[in-house]
């Protein structure tokens, strides 16, 4: 996590959703100099626009798969052709992680399948619709300004921090997916058992 550690088990969960979304941000390429506050800020909005959007139906093809634990994935959109892949070797060992570290109300049996499906759904969704220019817009991050023109920026990691606030309220969890990713990539990565204290871990990545 660009240098940075990920804490122990036991302060894992002390972080707040916006914290990690912070803590995303931060480790996406571009950002490794921005001001923190300005990447609390990109965090929030990210946030607050994913939290608001309306149910999504995933219109990409559902492909159920092993192999994500080598990948270091949950699930994974891609577009040529529209496909969601879900990788249940991941998506077992992460309901084992939520058993591990008693976060069971946050994260309701079958919700990480849940979760992962609507993520991937709004990827699908912004690819596809309006909805990618009104994120850019929420953002307000300027990439040109001509006297009152304005041509809003791409801001790397934003969809990302607004498809796991989405997943959070779609499927009704106590806490965004982003916390258990951190504990699933402290899990895998220190080789240890669930719910034992990881090694420093860098923050999981998703490609899309």
């Amino acid at each position: 996590m660009s240098g940075s550690q990920v804490p122990v088990a036991a302060d894992l969960a002390a972080t707040d959703d916006i914290g990690w979304a912070v803590r995303l941000l931060a480790a996406t390429p571009t950002h490794e100099h921005r001001d923190p506050e300005l990447l609390r800020r990109w965090a929030r909005a990210a946030d607050a626009f994913g939290s608001a959007l309306a149910p999504v139906a995933c219109e990409a093809r559902i492909v159920e798969r092993d192999g994500g634990l080598e990948l270091g994935l949950l699930a994974r959109y891609t577009s040529r052709p529209p496909t969601v892949e879900l990788y249940t070797d991941t998506i077992d060992l992460a309901e084992r992680v939520v058993d591990a570290r008693g976060w069971r109300d946050w994260y309701p049996p079958g919700s990480v399948r849940a979760a992962a499906l609507a993520h991937e759904a709004v990827h699908v969704h912004l690819h596809h619709g309006p909805a990618k220019s009104a994120l850019k817009s929420a953002l307000g991050h300027s990439a040109l300004r001509l006297g009152r023109l304005r041509v809003s920026g791409h801001v790397a990691g934003a969809e990302e921090v607004a498809a796991h606030a989405y997943a959070r309220t779609v499927c009704g969890l106590g806490r965004s997916p982003l916390l258990l990713t951190a504990a699933l990539a402290a899990e895998t990565e220190s080789g240890t058992a669930p719910g034992t204290t990881p090694s420093p871990a860098r923050d999981a990545r998703r490609e899309n």
